[in-house]
């Protein structure tokens, strides 16, 4: 078993700490441990009112990563040492963007202006300039809808940038693996999981046994089709013969073809759905967006 910097009887000392020196309401209250891997800290508090969190020694930006995310006016309560007693502090964030972390201990971090719900469809100017062309907002929550993505699943997309950040937003116990052929696309998602302080993608650049083999059996996967879908397809069923996936194309040719060539692997729970969006321009006129068809299915 993984041994772990701190135990339960750390955390619980760390608890009964902040609530013997704060006004900390336990039932409230959410546990991240950063000193394990994976762990998204900056959506966890954009989402809680109260984050205790554990962390070790080392973080030089930790708070300036936070306040560049918005989170300037949150207050941190900490103390000086590394273990739960003597005298509490705290400071909002955007006093300590110049300090790191300098000792492993506990930290509380309150944000009044929390969303309890994770909002689904990040608009696509708030993602990293790059080479990606990011598809709509509207369409993308459209997508991960029918993702229908738990905290623990393990989700591939294959060159799919934007879905991979909100991806790894939704699945905070589990995993993000997200590929991109092109190193400059790679680069772009690798940026927008730094922005939004997302520990829990690992940027790929193809999909075969090789580059798969350390890493946990995806659950779902979401994908533009392409000319390698089939390859990707049929390796990724290999994996998890019951894997739920969603096809995302503009192609009608190749929409109407997936169902068949789905059956040729037994998805007998296809569905093909098209998406038509349009948005009101400066001249008071309707724009049709590009219609993207989306072939949902079950293996």
């Amino acid at each position: 078993m993984e041994q772990n910097l701190f135990s339960n009887t750390n955390i619980l000392e760390w608890l009964e700490y902040y609530a013997a020196n704060t006004t900390l309401d336990l039932e409230k209250v959410k546990i991240i441990d950063i000193t394990r891997k994976n762990k998204n800290l900056i959506p966890t508090v954009e989402s809680h009112n109260s984050v205790l969190v554990f962390t070790e020694a080392g973080h030089q930006d930790i708070f300036y990563r936070m306040w560049d995310a918005g989170l300037g006016e949150c207050v941190v309560w900490y103390n000086e040492g590394s273990d739960p007693s003597g005298p509490i502090l705290h400071k909002p964030v955007k006093e300590m963007i110049d300090r790191g972390i300098n000792a492993s201990a506990g930290m509380l971090i309150i944000n009044d202006k929390a969303r309890s719900t994770y909002k689904i469809g990040i608009a696509n100017s708030n993602f990293s300039r790059g080479s990606v062309r990011y598809v709509g907002a509207e369409i993308r929550a459209v997508i991960l809808s029918k993702m229908n993505i738990a905290q623990n699943d393990v989700v591939c997309v294959i060159s799919g940038a934007s879905i991979a950040v909100e991806a790894a937003m939704l699945a905070p116990e589990g995993n993000v693996i997200a590929v991109e052929y092109s190193a400059s696309d790679r680069k772009t998602v690798e940026e927008n999981a730094h922005k939004f302080g997302l520990n829990n993608i690992e940027v790929l650049d193809k999909v075969d046994e090789e580059s798969f083999a350390d890493l946990p059996t995806p659950t779902k996967v979401m994908m533009v089709a392409s000319a390698s879908m089939e390859k990707e397809l049929e390796y990724l069923m290999r994996l998890n013969p019951h894997i739920e996936f969603v096809i995302y194309t503009l192609d009608f040719q190749c929409a109407a073809s997936l169902p068949a060539l789905l059956d040729k692997y037994d998805v007998d729970e296809v569905e093909v759905v098209q998406i038509a969006v349009s948005k009101l321009n400066s001249k008071h006129n309707m724009v049709a967006e590009p219609a993207p068809w989306l072939i949902y299915g079950i293996a």
